[in-house]
This record gives structure tokens, sequence and C-alpha cells, in this order.
């Protein structure tokens, strides 16, 4: 799985951006379905170690990507979202999510960008039983345009709301938690 160096710098603005984590689609080309060019935000209410797209949201972007004349291996095979911790490990509820939402797709990437770079690629295709790890570059052989903050920030204040936490936590308080399985947040803090 490639990248461009925009998507790649998008992806890490909108994972600092916030505490929470965000997820969005991965848009290509229809010669290289799995070089991702950008990143394409939709309305959600995230939390620390959850995203929840609003149905309508993913209803419009859908119609508008068919407007535009793309085909859903263009706009709707690669999941992207980003872990708030260090570890880029999908927990049961992404592989939950990957296996509900893309299960009927020939084929669909999960992609999960954590803080500190660490990354996870998992690809699923209806061929093959099971999914396979797949490795994660960023392509700088074509001119690429530059960051566009402003616009990135734009995106995120637009579609990007943030629930209430059940608990509050601070990294720098809870250290070992860091890269923990979130459903063991609750053990630990106990």
């Amino acid at each position: 799985m490639r990248f461009s160096p925009y998507a790649w710098a998008k992806l890490i603005y909108l994972r600092d951006r916030g505490a929470t984590e965000v997820g969005g689609f991965g848009i290509t080309d229809p010669d290289h379905p799995r070089f991702v060019k950008d990143i394409v935000l939709v309305s959600q209410t995230c939390t620390a170690v959850t995203v929840a797209f609003d149905d309508t949201a993913v209803a419009d972007f859908f119609d508008d990507q068919i407007d535009a004349g793309r085909y859903p291996e263009q706009f709707a095979r690669i999941w992207i979202h980003t872990h708030p911790g260090r570890s880029a490990e999908p927990s049961s509820t992404d592989h939950e999510t990957f296996a509900r939402v893309f299960g009927n797709c020939d084929w669909a990437v999960m992609f999960i960008l954590a803080r500190y770079g660490a990354t996870y690629a998992e690809l699923k295709q209806t061929e093959k039983n099971g999914s396979e790890r797949m490795s994660v570059g960023i392509d700088f052989r074509d001119d690429f345009n530059g960051s566009n903050h402003v616009a990135w920030e734009g995106e995120y204040v637009r579609c990007v709301r943030e629930a209430a936490p059940a608990l509050e936590w601070e990294p720098a308080l809870w250290p070992d938690l860091d890269g923990a399985v979130p459903e063991l947040w609750p053990r630990y803090l106990l």
C-alpha cells in the first residue's frame, strides 16, 4: 500500500489535530487501486477509542464520488483511521467493523496510523480466505502539491465531533496504558 506525500501529510495532520481517533476514506486512481492520493473525511463522532460515521454523510460522500466519475474501487475500499495512542494494532471493534462493513467487497483495506508513526494495513480479498498484512510506503516519484493546513482544518472542523469521554485519560499520567488494548483500560484504571 502506498500513499502520495500529500495524502500522508494530510493524514498526519488529521491524526495530530485532536485527542480522538479520526476516520475517512482513501481516494485512488483507477489504474492504481492501492495508491492513496487523498483522504476524505465525512461527518463523524469520535472518542479516544471509537469513530462513528454519520450514515447520511457517508451516503452523500458516495453520491459525490459517483458524480465525480469515480467507481467504488477508487473511494470506498480503503478505510483509514487513526489511533491517538502509540499502537496501530486494530482493536476487536476495528476487526468487527472491517468484517461487517467491507465483508461483501471483492477487496478492501483497513489502514491505521497511530501517534509516533506506527502503522497497520490489512488487505481482505474474497477470493482468498482471510486477510493479509500489507507493507506501507510513501511514493515520492511524482510531483505533488504542498500541504494545505487551512483546508484540512476546515474539513476537520466540519466533520469531526468529539463525544464526551466516559472517563478522562491523559497519556502522561498513565504511560503504561499508551498502546494497551482499549478494552483493557478500565482494568488498568481500577
